[in-house]
């Protein structure tokens, strides 16, 4: 274990040595050996001259040398504070900084203790990189090991489909088979979100007409909404519009999942709303769903809504979530 020194202690030492010590020696051969230069003893007056000069040179020399010694110790800490500022300000691990290797003061220990936890930020962040690859080989693995037996389950199905059997058998085969699909979708969804956040997915954003977009996409969802007989109650100005920098294709992703829970879980609500507010410069999308707080809806558009939110963030924007047991309703805009 390295010694330590207090850094008090040797202020002290510091200022007796080089201050109080030699007026000392001084005034004590003074008052015992001191002669005048006629070889008479010193008289009161020039003992009171020379025990003023000793005052003032004391003080003088402490005002330097504690000067000295605070402006070490500024240029320490200082040294100390813009390694901190440093890593504060570009989001980034600081530079371990340089101690006295054989003893140590109070301020080498608080750098000894910042080097630590910078080497323990540094093994921590590296652990969670690994558990993070480690996670998305996983995921991306397992997504597809699952499409061999999917792929052979949809085929006993497609096999049974051509046998004769009851409405019931049937009913329950095309259960199985929209099951199948859900969780093919689910796997797509969830090696999507890992492809996201491990920086994979292509984002190149741009300077979007948001207005035309999200025209676009409903026209491309209008045939879907019609099948499911939900009424579309569609607020999208034609000749205004603005303008948000955005990846177009993230950002259709975005409104085909949104669009996606509509049909999913809130078509028995038989309505959606998809306005574009050119004014307040945001999409609206509603719905009068079973809400969000019901569990068919929360499982089964969670992933899909982790992806859109973290584009979204990307993106520099911001969804909002209203619902309740009369609907949902989303509102998308700059935060």
């Amino acid at each position: 274990m390295k010694q330590t020194r207090s850094l008090f202690r040797h202020f002290l030492k510091g200022h007796f040595l080089f201050i109080f010590f030699p007026p000392m020696v001084l005034i004590f051969f003074s008052a015992f050996f001191g002669v005048s230069p006629h070889g008479k003893e010193m008289n009161t007056l020039n003992l009171f001259y020379v025990l003023l000069l000793l005052f003032g040179f004391i003080i003088i020399a402490f005002v330097v040398i504690s000067w000295i010694f605070f402006l070490r110790l500024r240029k320490r800490l200082t040294r100390l504070q813009e390694v901190m500022s440093f890593s504060a300000n570009h989001n980034s691990f600081p530079i371990p900084i340089s101690i006295q290797s054989d003893r140590m003061d109070e301020i080498d220990q608080l750098g000894s203790s910042f080097n630590w936890m910078i080497q323990q930020l540094e093994d921590s962040r590296k652990r969670e990189y690994e558990e993070e690859l480690l996670r998305h080989r996983l995921i991306a693995n397992l997504s597809h090991d699952l499409r061999t037996p999917l792929t052979i389950l949809r085929g006993h199905i497609t096999r049974l489909n051509k046998e004769s059997m009851s409405l019931e058998g049937q009913n329950s085969l095309a259960e199985m088979n929209h099951t199948i699909t859900r969780v093919g979708d689910l796997m797509d969804d969830l090696l999507s979100y890992t492809l996201l956040t491990s920086g994979k997915h292509p984002f190149e954003p741009t300077s979007t007409d948001i207005g035309r977009l999200v025209r676009a996409s409903v026209a491309a969802w209008y045939p879907v909404f019609e099948e499911k007989e939900i009424q579309l109650d569609i607020d999208l100005p034609a000749e205004e519009t603005f303008y948000w920098e955005a990846d177009p294709k993230w950002m259709t992703r975005v409104l085909d999942n949104l669009f996606q829970n509509i049909v999913r879980h809130a078509a028995e609500g038989k309505y959606a709303k998809i306005v574009v507010d050119v004014v307040k410069e945001q999409i609206i999308v509603a719905d009068r769903g079973p809400g969000m707080d019901n569990s068919s809806y929360e499982h089964g558009a969670g992933i899909g809504l982790s992806i859109s939110n973290y584009m979204l963030k990307k993106m520099k924007l911001k969804a909002d979530f209203t619902s309740n047991e009369d609907g949902t309703r989303v509102a998308i805009a700059r935060p």
